[in-house]
């Protein structure tokens, strides 16, 4: 187990990957430092689950081990979509949740967005069958026993082949 409570995780070819309850934001927070070293320019990841489920925060936390710690990383729920500068690649943070028409996802630049670097999409059920079949999914549910959020790791086409150390 490292500092930031999380255990070293290696998933290579596996469906899914259920990860043990994160307690608060903090170690949601966490979660998203650590996956950041797993993604690489052209990537999508999709995070699924209810409003509050953790999903900015994890992108939150994502966004800014790429940057720095102290970026500013507003929800994009309005905007739509908020891109930042890597170090290598561009990061696109697109929220999907005001999202009604396939009209309006062509004017987001999704295709665009994954040129120039990583995407994150929360809402990527907007998407309906437009998701990218390469991609990493992160579900979010919120356990009715527990005050943490339990997160499964689901890899789509691609990322199923690749090693995901954290």
């Amino acid at each position: 187990q490292a500092e930031d409570g999380i255990r070293d995780y290696k998933v290579t070819g596996v469906q899914t990957c259920a990860l043990p309850i994160l307690d608060d934001e903090a170690a949601t927070t966490a979660l998203g430092g650590r996956l950041s070293a797993a993604l690489r320019h052209g990537d999508v990841v999709c995070l699924w689950g209810a409003l509050g489920s953790g999903k900015s925060t994890l992108a939150r936390g994502l966004i800014r081990a790429l940057t720095s710690l102290d970026e500013p990383v507003p929800s994009p729920t309005f905007t739509r979509i908020q891109t930042y500068d890597g170090p290598e690649f561009a990061i696109a943070h697109l929220d999907l949740y005001r999202v009604k028409s396939a009209h309006e996802l062509a004017e987001l630049g999704l295709d665009e967005a994954m040129d120039e670097g990583a995407v994150l999409i929360e809402w990527p059920e907007r998407l309906e069958h437009y998701l990218p079949a390469d991609r990493l999914d992160i579900v979010f549910a919120l356990p009715e026993a527990s005050q943490g959020r339990r997160v499964r790791l689901l890899p789509q086409g691609n990322w199923k082949d690749r090693a995901i150390e954290f």
